[in-house]
């Protein structure tokens, strides 16, 4: 495998989570309003958690793209949007 495919396997690997990323703070804002923490580090946050879901997806599982690992990112995504409204307070 060249250095180019490897990149390109990664990114292809890491694209959901960079997806959910963008996504997540314009629906956030969206459905809860404007979030106490900027649009920069929650798109941060969220790289950070779907990467993390996705690397554990693909040990668990022996393999990636499993609809399982899928459904756990938009889990972890849609938790993750919450607890950075802190969707606790609102009533």
């Amino acid at each position: 495998m060249t250095f180019a495919q490897a990149v390109f396997h990664l990114f292809n690997f890491l694209l959901p989570a960079l997806a959910m990323a963008l996504l997540m703070p314009l629906a956030g804002r969206w459905v809860m309003g404007r979030g106490p923490l900027g649009w920069p580090w929650r798109v941060l946050w969220h790289v950070l958690a779907g990467t993390a879901v996705l690397v554990t997806g693909l040990l668990w599982q022996g393999q990636d793209g499993r609809i399982s690992t899928y459904v756990a990112l938009v889990l972890a995504a849609g938790s993750l949007e919450w607890a950075l409204h802190r969707g606790w307070r609102r009533g």
